[in-house]
């Protein structure tokens, strides 16, 4: 018995990875392929697209999680003033990340630039490729307060620090909440979770809530589309043509999928019936096609997903590693809980998709290369010495990688 392999947490990750990719491919195609106005299974081009992503995706993993994920935070001077600081700030990739996406998130808004698509000035277009700023803006965030809650803790034992370590999420959450108030507002509650696991005390957290809320009630006012929502989910039936129409359909799809579902590719829904069926709707033609067992399946990869990062975290005695395999798996969560969410009508709209099976190529790669991160965290430390001794940020064992 003892020569039986067993499964490390780390490959867990990567087993409910690849499933989740293969899930989405296969779900994108199908919902795709009613675009023929015929149920069954015919090949498209938005099913060749995704699939190119998903290669894409699977290689970014595979080059993030092979790779030493310390690069991101480490150093090779102290920081001793404000100018040393700085300067070390700027020579951190963690940070270049960061900077990376406001500046596309700032890009996204001028004109000429950014492309609107739906209603939604959210991409820039390179070419044949069409960037997702929030994305890139998303995952800098989670990379940036990861090094910098592990590079300087002591920022969070004072309310005023606290503030000062919040002023970059104020930067990006402006930038990205006119356009895509979902992601604003999921970054936003990511990073507090951060800076909670951080260190941050809690009644920082509490103090800064009413400011919050006040600011998500003046951001949804705004906009009269995003009021509509919200009263569309009280009661989708009282305009079911128009802002109740999501909801409707998204419903029928679970009514009709049933325990085992109509089988995959004779969904009815995808013909026209259910907007944004291949990214923010992808849930709901999973239900209808593939029943309740295979919206079971689906959850319990993320759930294994979160599982693994736990279980990875727990092992790792680096502060950028822990906070990093955190961050990913917080924002893995709750995105995922928030499109099943909407999906089943239990909160309003968010325009959020669901990672790694919704259509969409920044998401899927970004995402993807994050989780190999993950990845190389476990591979780093998972099968350490608990006699290691206590490292910081900037130094790297010598033989932790396993």
């Amino acid at each position: 018995m003892d020569s039986i392999y067993q499964l490390r947490h780390r490959d867990v990750l990567m087993l409910c990875v690849l499933a989740l990719i293969a899930l989405g491919v296969i779900m994108v195609q199908s919902a795709a392929s009613g675009v023929t106005g015929n149920v069954g299974w015919h090949w498209s081009s938005t099913g060749t697209r995704d699939l190119m992503y998903a290669c894409v995706g699977i290689v970014a993993f595979l080059a993030f999680g092979f790779t030493d994920y310390r690069w991101l935070s480490r150093s090779r001077e102290k920081a001793t003033t404000a100018a040393t600081m700085v300067s070390h700030a700027l020579k951190t990739p963690a940070v270049w990340a960061y900077l990376i996406g406001v500046l596309l998130c700032m890009a996204v808004l001028l004109p000429g630039i950014g492309k609107t698509v739906n209603g939604a000035q959210r991409w820039i277009q390179f070419g044949p490729l069409q960037i997702q700023a929030s994305e890139v803006g998303k995952w800098g965030c989670v990379l940036l307060f990861s090094w910098l809650l592990a590079r300087r803790p002591e920022l969070l034992k004072h309310f005023g620090g606290f503030l000062l370590a919040l002023v970059p999420l104020g930067v990006l959450g402006l930038l990205v909440v006119k356009e895509d108030f979902g992601t604003a507002a999921l970054i936003g509650l990511c990073i507090l979770a951060i800076m909670f696991v951080g260190g941050v005390r809690f009644w920082h957290i509490l103090v800064l809530l009413p400011p919050l809320l006040g600011a998500a009630a003046f951001f949804i006012h705004t906009e009269s589309y995003r009021v509509k929502r919200i009263t569309a989910f009280w009661n989708p039936f009282e305009n079911p043509q128009r802002e109740g129409y999501h909801l409707i359909q998204s419903l029928l799809s679970f009514a009709s999928g049933g325990i085992t579902g109509k089988g995959l590719g004779n969904g009815i829904q995808k013909l026209g019936y259910l907007p944004e069926d291949t990214t923010d709707f992808i849930f709901a033609i999973i239900c209808e096609e593939l029943g309740i067992a295979g919206a079971t399946l689906t959850i319990l990869l993320y759930l294994g997903i979160i599982w693994a990062c736990w279980n990875i975290l727990k092992s790792v005695r680096d502060p950028f590693g822990r906070l990093l395999t955190f961050g990913v798996g917080c924002m893995i969560g709750m995105q995922a809980m928030l499109n099943i969410a909407v999906a089943t009508v239990s909160v309003p709209p968010k325009g959020l998709p669901l990672p790694l099976v919704s259509y969409g190529g920044t998401g899927l790669v970004i995402t993807s290369a994050m989780l190999g991160l993950v990845y190389s965290v476990g591979r780093t430390w998972e099968n350490c010495s608990d006699e290691l001794p206590q490292t910081s940020v900037d130094e790297a064992p010598a033989g932790a990688t396993a």
